[in-house]
């Protein structure tokens, strides 16, 4: 008998082989769509793109030259697309997002004549390189793209020579984040074209930090300046500046400050609206000022709770009479001073030598175991105590410091130490470009010092200074008597908080 099925069965099996045959060219083709389309390549650089691609695929290119090679981006968001789960979608929704934001934003730039399809693109601190993607797809097809140049602190330079690029682009908070922020405007400085464009995205807003981002690209010109929309929680709101380079980078981003002949600093209008803004100085002289520390510290209006200090070269604490660590750098500075996350040197100058042995044991405090003076020279230095009492370290008084001449007998009480001119001192160590803090305690040596820092011109280096001006105040233990240490009065101490002031300097009053 024949069996009527026989034939069909051959039939049958060969339409499942195209079946399939045709699912699986169906998967193939929806695998290349989505790498080209998010990846911005096609599949010969991952060999084969029917897998999902290693997270640490160099998928950024565009750069025809060796260094190309080392040009690297961390691809998680894409690579992480082609994975199962909400988060997985929810993070390749953001990425596709991000790509039609840069899209959008770079096909202004081409509009307004800053880029254009033929120009050589660098997009640096890239994370996952939806920028590099967006200008692939307007048309920029030589873009390429650097992770962050400070990872853990340390540099990475960019492997390209000077005056590759034409456009170069620092966005996602790639610039507000960085560590060394002047060697990185220096890095991008130096690879950026003459007249070529250089176009930041930060989140900062203020005029203080404006100024300080313009001092990072010395060898630019600003051209353009506006708040933009963001496209995330992240940067709701973004600043973006366009600038244009018009000189050779100058190699000078670590040059320290050279004071000219004339003692006045030119203080913007923007650092004197601060000095406004500050807390109102104490006129009326206080009978218990150990008391009004206490209560005026709560008072205190901090520069870095005014403005963003950011974009400065580095962060830097000076305690002029800092006494034992925990005096005021452990106790005040390091716990109550508004530091918005940045990491700051600090110099510890104390001419007592009690205290410097601990000192040692501080690896973040650079001790300088001498005087703050007017010059270099030897001076004696005046332990205050109780006649005939020995005091321990911690009931240390303040000490007082006066030239060494024929006329003054060194005593138990004195010590003959090194005294430096601290204005040249702080010429030499700090550059306009940084942030500086200065706490000053010098029981009385203020009146010398401060006339030097003007003269010099140092004053102008300084950010924010706390400075404790001695007088003959009340006497804790003596109601009704004056202190006979101090020949300078309340009102003195007052005029120079108020001529500091006048001058542009934002000075707090410190007991």
């Amino acid at each position: 008998m024949i069996d009527p099925g026989g034939a069909a069965r051959p039939g049958i099996l060969r339409n499942t082989f195209v079946r399939i045959f045709l699912f699986s060219l169906l998967v193939v083709a929806a695998r290349f769509a989505y790498v080209v389309t998010t990846r911005g390549e096609s599949c010969d650089i991952g060999q084969f793109c029917f897998f999902a691609l290693p997270d640490n695929i160099n998928f950024v290119s565009g750069v025809s030259n060796a260094a190309s090679s080392a040009v690297t981006t961390n691809t998680n968001a894409p690579a992480s697309a082609g994975k199962s789960g909400a988060g997985s979608a929810g993070k390749k929704r953001g990425w596709t997002k991000a790509v039609r934001f840069y899209a959008s934003m770079f096909q202004d730039l081409i509009s307004d004549g800053y880029l254009t399809p033929y120009s050589k693109a660098l997009c640096v601190q890239t994370q996952t390189g939806e920028d590099v993607l967006a200008l692939k797809e307007i048309g920029v097809s030589d873009s390429a793209g650097v992770a962050p140049l400070v990872a853990a602190g340390v540099l990475h330079h960019l492997p390209f020579p000077n005056n590759t690029f034409d456009f170069i682009f620092t966005g996602g908070e790639g610039l507000d984040r960085s560590s060394r922020q002047l060697d990185f405007a220096f890095q991008v400085s130096r690879t950026l074209k003459l007249k070529g464009f250089l176009v930041v995205h930060t989140i900062s807003t203020d005029e203080y930090s404006f100024n300080s981002l313009l001092d990072l690209f010395d060898s630019c010109k600003l051209v353009r300046s506006r708040v933009i929309d963001g496209f995330d929680n992240t940067m709701p709101h973004i600043h973006q500046f366009v600038f244009q380079k018009i000189s050779a980078s100058s190699g000078s981003h670590g040059a320290l400050f050279s004071a000219g002949s004339e003692n006045m600093c030119a203080v913007p209008d923007y650092k004197q609206q601060l000095v406004r803004n500050a807390e109102p100085l104490i006129e009326k002289e206080p009978l218990k000022p150990w008391i009004t520390l206490k209560r005026n510290i709560q008072n205190v209006k901090y520069l870095p709770t005014m403005a963003d200090i950011n974009f400065h070269h580095r962060y830097v604490y000076v305690d002029v009479g800092a006494r034992s660590y925990g005096s005021s750098i452990g106790s005040w500075f390091r716990k109550q001073y508004p530091k918005q996350n940045k990491t700051f040197d600090i110099y510890a100058i104390e001419a007592d030598k009690a205290f410097h042995e601990e000192y040692k044991l501080r690896k973040n405090v650079r001790l300088l175991p001498f005087a703050a003076w007017v010059k270099n020279e030897s001076l004696f230095f005046e332990v205050n105590r109780d006649p005939g009492k020995e005091l321990e370290v911690q009931e240390r008084g303040m000490g007082r410091i006066q030239p060494v001449t024929s006329s003054i007998s060194l005593s138990s009480d004195m010590d003959k130490i090194q005294g430096f001119d601290f204005a040249n001192w702080l010429m030499n160590t700090v550059s306009e470009r940084d942030f500086v803090v200065l706490k000053m305690d010098v029981e009385g040596t203020e009146f010398d010092l401060i006339p030097r820092l003007f003269e010099t011109g140092a004053i102008c280096l300084i950010d924010e200074f706390f400075l404790e001006c001695h007088y003959n105040r009340w006497q804790k233990c003596c109601p009704g008597e004056r202190s006979p240490k101090y020949e300078k009065t309340y009102q003195q101490c007052l005029d120079l908080f108020t001529s500091l002031r006048k001058s542009g300097v934002l000075v707090h009053q410190w007991w």
